[in-house]
C-alpha cells in the first residue's frame, strides 16, 4: 500500500467532520503525519475551542503514526522556501512537503493552492 502524508489541513477536515473527511478517513490506514503538522492541528483545535481532553483523547484513536521532524527534513523544507515563497507557504506547509519528498509519498491536502507545488510530490487535494 502507498502510504500517504497528511497535512494539519486534511487532519483537521478529518477531526472537524469538514468537506473532505470522508476521503482522508478512506487514507488513515496508509497514513502519517509529521510531528510539526501534529502541533498545527492541535494549535488550530484550541483555537477553535476544543478542549485540551478532548484533543488528548481524541488523537490517539487516530492510530496515526507520527513522523518526527528530523535534520534531512529540516534542510528540505528550508531549500523550499523561495521555490514555494510565491504560494504563500507556511513553514509547517514545507515541512509536510520535505516530509513527503523524504518518504517519496503523495501528501494530502484540503489547500487547493497546492495544486500549484511543483517539487516532485504527488499532491492530492480532498476537496476538489
Amino acid at each position: 500500500m502507498t502510504e500517504h502524508v497528511l497535512d494539519a489541513s486534511a487532519l483537521l477536515a478529518l477531526m472537524l467532520g469538514e468537506r473532505g473527511a470522508e476521503e482522508v478517513l478512506g487514507l488513515l490506514p496508509t497514513a502519517v503525519v509529521g510531528a510539526v503538522n501534529l502541533s498545527e492541528v492541535v494549535a488550530k483545535l484550541q483555537e477553535r475551542g476544543v478542549p485540551e481532553a478532548e484533543i488528548d483523547l481524541s488523537l490517539p484513536d487516530l492510530d496515526l503514526r507520527i513522523i518526527p521532524f528530523d535534520e534531512a527534513q529540516a534542510i528540505a523544507a528550508g531549500k523550499l522556501r523561495v521555490r514555494t515563497r510565491s504560494l504563500g507557504l507556511s513553514l509547517g506547509d514545507r515541512a509536510c512537503l520535505a516530509l513527503a519528498m523524504t518518504r517519496g509519498a503523495p501528501v494530502v491536502t484540503t489547500d487547493r493552492t497546492w495544486r500549484k507545488v511543483d517539487v516532485g510530490v504527488d499532491v492530492v487535494v480532498v476537496r476538489g
